[in-house]
Parts: structure tokens; C-alpha cells; sequence
């Protein structure tokens, strides 16, 4: 059994923001989005609204690869973005912006889901990060698309970035998920037997004029429609970048692991969307602080029980795909907590202090702004 490339290709969503006072910019200038594909070899492009944009990597050998290229497109979004007075936040919701008043961008598929969607649409003020892993086989990417589900929760628990709506507390981790959620075709996918199946299924909503072709599947992991991938959409985008890349590690370390066990004969049991339902909404409310249901067991298991169980799980893969670093950057994550634990943190401090929540929420931007360029070449001036 020839072992699948496991390339990966990573592409991220960026906010952008006014460097005076951290509200998102909802009609930044077009000559942002040409510096930056200048500067970047068009690894960038547009999102669905005018206050976003997407960096994409090209098809890398390995997680290593990928990581450095993230790090120049963030770098490269920051020094463009920096010349007009504005910077990237990689966080999946901007703590302060107003829905109501964003644009969406002028493309005919923006235009029809503007048209489709309603108010549905004009509510995604929301980024994610997707991974692609390189799958050949049409039939394994469909095997292993219904046994990495169970694992979805635990990648999006390690993730989150959007605590904040519209100003307020919303009391998750992820808020990003419940906007996400009112899309059609979103949320976990169907359980399919063969790549055969998939496509008779698709081939009915397709004919009936309700999609045009299965980019519309919005689902948490989805056969990619563009690339012979299986691709990863349930994560908030991670404001740390080598978060990011700890979870695109972990994601494809799952994948080789599956195959594995597929090579063997063997395969990871598959749990009803019931279940897995209810561990993906611990990881959205929660993230990594109450722990996950062990369906076997049936009973919740602390998160950092689970994730040294996953790296133990997952170490021979990671040696095999030259990733065992950046998998066990997922240790740092639960020791320095995600990005959604520290904005609240900073948040509450800055009450504490006597800042009203215009200002405390001003100084969680300032945060975002900074720790979206760690590792990255250059800072931009951040006058919050």
C-alpha cells in the first residue's frame, strides 16, 4: 500500500485593523491587496468581506516548510498592511466590530452569497485557518474523512481565538463556530463508504440547482474541491503563528496515523455526529479547560490527559514526517493557554485596572496585533 504524499498547504484569514485605534477597517484602499500580492508572488487574495484577507501557502513538503511560509506571509500582509496605517490580527473575531457595517467584497461568488444568504452571510466577520493534506487516492481520502472526525474537537479546543462579540463577553472560547454554524452545510460531515457515494450525494444537490459544486460544503474537514486534499476547516485561526502550525502538525500526523492502521487492516472506530457533536461543543465553549467525553469510557477526561495521549499516538508519525517539534508545541500551548484565554486575560486586567471596556477591549486589539507577528521579521507601530 503506497504511502500518500502528505503534502500540506495551509491558508489562513486575516482581520484588518486601523493601527490609531484598533477598529476594523471596513473599506481599506485596493492598493493593499496589490502590494501584497506583489510582495507575496499572489500567495494572497480576498476574502468575503473587503475587512479580510487570505493568505494561502503553495503545496510544501512538510509541516517545516509550511511554517516558514506562513511566517513570510504575515510578515508580508504586515509591511503592506503597515504603509496605509493598518495591520493583520490573526483572531477569528474582531473583539469590538459591528457586523451591520461591513462590505462585502465585489466578486460575482461573493455577490451570490451575499444574495443567498442574507443576513447570514453579512454576519461572517469571522476567520478561520484551513489545512490541506495531500491524499491521492480518491477512495482513502474518503475512508479516512469519516474516522478523523472524532479528533475535530481536540484540534479546535487547542485553536481558539474568539472569545469577543460585538463588544461583549460571549462566554466561549470559539464564537467563531456559533456565526460559522448558520450556514447551511456546515458542521460535521456525513459518513460516506466510497468517493462513489460522495459524489452521487453531491450530485443531487448540484442538480437541483441548490449548490454549484461541492465548494459549498462548508463543512468542519471536506474532500477539497480545487486539490486532491482532505481538507481541515474546524480551526479558529491561532494569533500565535507556531500554534497554528502545532495544530497542522497534529491534523496531519492523524492522517498518516489512519492510513497506518488502514495499511494494517485496522481503523480507528467511528462514533455517531451525536456524540462527537457534544465533544465539539465542549471545545467550542470551553476550549482546552474542561477536559473532552472518552466515549470508551464514557467519561469526561481532562484535556491535558488527552493531548499526551494524542502525542504519544501520534510520535512515530511525527518522526516520519519530520514534525515531532512542532507536534509537541501543543504542550506550550496548554502551558501558555490560547489566544482566547489571553485576550480575556487581558481584558479583565484592564478592567481591574479602572479601564472602561472600550479601552480594555482596545488594549486585547493591541495584544493581537503584536503576537500575530511573533516570529515574524518585523513588528509593526502599534499606537493603541
Amino acid at each position: 500500500m503506497q504511502e500518500p504524499s502528505f503534502t500540506v498547504g495551509i491558508e489562513e484569514e486575516y482581520l484588518l485593523v486601523d493601527l490609531g485605534s484598533g477598529d476594523l477597517v471596513v473599506d481599506p484602499p485596493d492598493e493593499l491587496l496589490s502590494d501584497c500580492e506583489r510582495m507575496t508572488g499572489g500567495r494572497v487574495s480576498p476574502e468575503f468581506l473587503k475587512s479580510q484577507i487570505e493568505v494561502g501557502t503553495r503545496k510544501c513538503d512538510g509541516i517545516k516548510q509550511a511554517a516558514a511560509e506562513i511566517l513570510e506571509l504575515r510578515h508580508c500582509v504586515a509591511q503592506a498592511a503597515g504603509r496605509f496605517g493598518l495591520a493583520p490580527i490573526a483572531a477569528s473575531t474582531h473583539p469590538i466590530a459591528a457586523w451591520e457595517v461591513q462590505k462585502h467584497t465585489d466578486k460575482e461568488r461573493y455577490n451570490i452569497l451575499a444574495r443567498d444568504m442574507e443576513a447570514v452571510a453579512r454576519r461572517l466577520v469571522i476567520c478561520g485557518m484551513h489545512v490541506h493534506v495531500g491524499l491521492d487516492d480518491d477512495d482513502l481520502r474518503l475512508d479516512l474523512l469519516g474516522q478523523v472526525s472524532y479528533f475535530l474537537p481536540h484540534l479546535l479546543a487547542l485553536s481558539t481565538s474568539s472569545p469577543f462579540w460585538r463588544g461583549e463577553k460571549t462566554g466561549l472560547m470559539s464564537y467563531r463556530l456559533a456565526v460559522f454554524d448558520e450556514l447551511p452545510r456546515t458542521g460535521l460531515p456525513e459518513h460516506f463508504e466510497s468517493y462513489g457515494e460522495f459524489q452521487r450525494h453531491l450530485k443531487i444537490i448540484v442538480d437541483a440547482g441548490v449548490v454549484e459544486d461541492a465548494t459549498k460544503l462548508w463543512w468542519d474537514v471536506r474532500p477539497s474541491a480545487r486539490f486532491p486534499t482532505l481538507e481541515l476547516r474546524i480551526p479558529d485561526v491561532c494569533t500565535h503563528a507556531r500554534d497554528g502550525i502545532a495544530v497542522a502538525a497534529m491534523y496531519t500526523c492523524l492522517l498518516r496515523m489512519l492510513w497506518r492502521l488502514k495499511r494494517g487492516n485496522q481503523r480507528w472506530r467511528r462514533y455517531s455526529n451525536m456524540l462527537i457533536r457534544e465533544n465539539r461543543w465542549r471545545a467550542q465553549r470551553y476550549g482546552i479547560d474542561q477536559g473532552l467525553i472518552d466515549f470508551g469510557k464514557g467519561v469526561i477526561v481532562p484535556y491535558e490527559e488527552l493531548l499526551e495521549e494524542l502525542i504519544a499516538l501520534l510520535r512515530d508519525d511525527a518522526q516520519a514526517l519530520e514534525c515531532l517539534e512542532e507536534l509537541e508545541w501543543a504542550r506550550e500551548i496548554l502551558r501558555r493557554k490560547t489566544s482566547a484565554h489571553r485576550q480575556l486575560e487581558i481584558y479583565e486586567a484592564a478592567l481591574a485596572e479602572g479601564a472602561d471596556k472600550r479601552e480594555a477591549l482596545r488594549r486585547v486589539v493591541a495584544f493581537l496585533t503584536r503576537e500575530t507577528l511573533v516570529g515574524t521579521e518585523g513588528q509593526p507601530h502599534i499606537a493603541l
